[in-house]
This record gives structure tokens, C-alpha cells and sequence, in this order.
């Protein structure tokens, strides 16, 4: 107990007295030192006392399109996290292949009273899919936020990377180390996040290439998996491709497997780039040079914004667009036939792209 209030108070920066008194409830401290007494417990990881915990102000669902690659539980955590700090208590629903669909867990949460749903790369991201399943949402009187992939026809606010940033990013990085041959390997045209990185990636190249590329033969589509990935890149290795951007790091890992399957040493051959930064991909084989996907603040915003919308403060239907950040690792190296330069050489961290410290904007109604 000792070592407990030592530690308890010098996170919280009172006295173990004054943590004594807050733990056992007792008269004689300000709400102001109360409050940070008991944030030190939530910091710390230790239980509130229960007489000291806050009530619950209702559940929240947050639905995934699933759990395999992990970025998804990336974001999880941080939602989680962010309505726990605000007195929800977050429910996690996942779609599974041949499992609940989309729908289906909505209408389950909504079945259990939530006080709202912040859906994360849900249908709302397919061009294809019919978005009167919000309206009705909106109809039952349930608040919702969107995260990746922006509708015009859905009235509710929306949390994006600026995917054509990205590509800017990773094109810019790739030409500046003399590669010609760029290849872009993605999922599924339908999604909104695809077409705005091909956008983003289509420009760039004609701008920084000119005639020596032409974008449309520089594009794979395939899945947003490992063997996706490897699909892709190998379709663009064929056609003389000496670095690939990916969509993903799922795809990014297999494109590096669809490099070595065809002899190419990654990076000396081929240099490869994902997309998200997901956990434990800094210390892949070789530690991935990616596009960090801002997941904390992305994911921080989605909180504020459900939230403002449970209180009767609803936003605009806009989205809120972070920008996202260049981390220069191993996998990326100087094109055929140029040598390192100096700045080819320094560490990731002298490198990475300042452009994408998590700042945000708010682009009302954008496509």
C-alpha cells in the first residue's frame, strides 16, 4: 500500500496524505486535486475504489470490419480509451467471414440502448454499397461517426487521412531516390480511400515523372492482405516496376515476399512502402518504410465528435482530414544505378516527413 501511494502521488503530484484522504473518501480536498488523485489511478493502472468510480454514462459501439491486420485494433484501443476516460463503456463488435455483417451489429448495438456508434472502415467506404442503412440510423435517433472513407450522401461527420498526401509522400520520397518505375498496389476500386490515394498518386507521378511514366499501367488492384499485396507487386515487378507503394502494410509484407519469391533483394532491387504504421511493423525484415496513418489523433477526434453529438451539439456533415507522415526505415533505398547521397543515407528519424504531425482540417462536404 505504501509503494502504491508513493506512486499515486508523485504521478499525481500531491501528497501520499492527500492521496490517503481522496482513496477513502474523506473531506478536506480540493475537486481539482480529487480529480487528479484519481486520473493518477486510471494512468497507473489501478481500480478506483468502487464507492470512487465514475458512473457509467451508457455504452458506445464501435464496429471493425475486423481484427486481423493491425491497424484496426490500433484504432480500438484509442476509442476505447477515449470513451473510458469520458465515463462510457465501449463495446467492440467485429465483423468475421461468415459472421454478423455490418448491419447486423448495428442493429444489435442499437438493440442494447447505445448512446451512439462510431463505425471504422465500414460500408460507408464503398462507392457501392447503399447508404440508406445512416439514414435509418439517423432516423432511430442514433448519433454515429464515420472513420475513413467520406460520403456525400451521408449526413454525419467524418474522420480521414488525407490519402492523396500520402501518395505525395511516398512518390516524392521514391523519385528522390532516383526510382522511375513506381507502382502503386491497392484494394478494390470501390473504396473511397483507394480512389483518392490512386488520385494522389496518378498526380504526382505525372508531375515529378512527366512522359517518363505512365500512371495507368503503374496501378494494381487486389486485396488488402498479405497475399493481396503479393498479388499486386508481383503483377507491377513484371512490368518493370523498382519500388511499390502500397496500400497497407498487410500488402506491403507481401509484396516484399513477391520481391524475394523473384530473386530481388528488398531494398537493393526493390524498395517497398506501406500505409498505416501498424504495431511491431518498425521491426519487420527490413523494418518498414511506411505512411503513419495519424490513429491517435484520428482517433481522439472520432471520441470529441461522437460525443458533441450525444450531448445535442452536432457537428456540420464534414470530415476532419489529418495529415499523415513519411517514416523512413529499410525497406526503401536508392533506384538502379544511383548511388546513396548523403541525405539517401542519414537515419529515419533526420528524414521523415515534418508535413504529417497530426495537425487536422475540416473540409465541409468534400469528396
Amino acid at each position: 500500500m505504501t509503494a502504491r501511494l508513493a506512486d499515486i502521488a508523485a504521478q499525481a503530484g500531491v501528497s501520499e496524505a492527500t492521496v490517503s484522504r481522496v482513496l477513502n473518501g474523506r473531506p478536506g480536498v480540493a475537486a481539482a486535486t480529487r480529480e487528479s488523485v484519481l486520473a493518477a489511478l486510471d494512468v497507473l493502472g489501478y481500480e478506483r475504489p468502487v464507492k470512487l468510480r465514475r458512473r457509467s454514462e451508457g455504452l458506445v459501439g464501435l464496429i471493425t470490419p475486423e481484427l486481423e491486420n493491425p491497424i484496426f485494433p490500433a484504432f480500438a484501443q484509442v476509442i476505447a480509451q477515449g470513451l473510458t476516460r469520458q465515463g462510457y463503456t465501449p463495446v467492440l463488435a467485429t465483423q468475421t467471414p461468415g459472421g454478423s455483417t455490418e448491419d447486423e451489429l448495428t442493429e444489435m448495438l442499437v438493440d442494447r440502448g447505445v448512446a451512439g456508434i462510431i463505425f471504422v472502415s465500414g460500408l460507408h467506404a464503398d462507392t457501392t454499397a447503399d447508404t440508406g442503412r445512416y439514414e435509418r440510423l439517423h432516423g432511430q435517433g442514433v448519433p454515429f461517426v464515420l472513420v475513413n472513407g467520406f460520403s456525400p450522401h451521408v449526413r454525419a461527420p467524418f474522420v480521414s487521412p488525407d490519402d492523396r498526401a500520402a501518395m505525395r509522400l511516398a512518390v516524392s520520397h521514391l523519385v528522390s531516390l532516383g526510382h522511375e518505375r513506381i507502382g502503386l498496389a491497392l484494394g478494390p476500386e470501390r473504396f473511397v480511400p483507394v480512389q483518392r490515394k490512386i488520385e494522389g498518386f496518378r498526380g504526382c507521378v505525372t508531375e515529378l515523372l512527366g512522359d517518363r511514366a505512365d500512371p495507368g499501367e503503374l496501378i494494381a488492384h487486389s486485396l488488402f492482405t498479405l497475399e493481396g499485396g503479393q498479388a499486386a507487386a508481383g503483377t507491377l515487378l513484371e512490368r518493370g516496376c523498382t519500388a511499390v507503394v502500397c496500400a497497407s502494410d498487410m500488402m506491403a509484407l507481401g509484396a516484399i515476399r513477391a520481391a524475394r519469391q523473384r530473386g530481388l533483394a528488398v531494398p537493393a532491387e526493390v524498395s517497398v512502402i506501406g500505409f498505416d504504421d501498424s504495431p511491431l511493423i518498425a521491426f519487420t525484415d527490413p523494418p518498414l518504410t511506411t505512411i503513419r496513418q495519424p490513429v491517435t489523433a484520428m482517433g481522439q477526434a472520432a471520441v470529441r465528435t461522437l460525443l458533441e453529438e450525444i450531448a445535442g451539439t452536432p457537428a456540420p456533415h464534414s470530415e476532419f482530414v489529418f495529415l499523415p507522415e513519411l517514416v523512413v526505415r529499410g525497406s526503401t533505398a536508392s533506384g538502379p544505378g544511383r548511388e546513396a547521397s548523403a541525405q539517401d543515407r542519414l537515419p529515419a528519424q533526420g528524414r521523415a516527413s515534418a508535413e504529417g504531425r497530426s495537425r487536422a482540417r475540416r473540409n465541409p462536404t468534400t469528396g
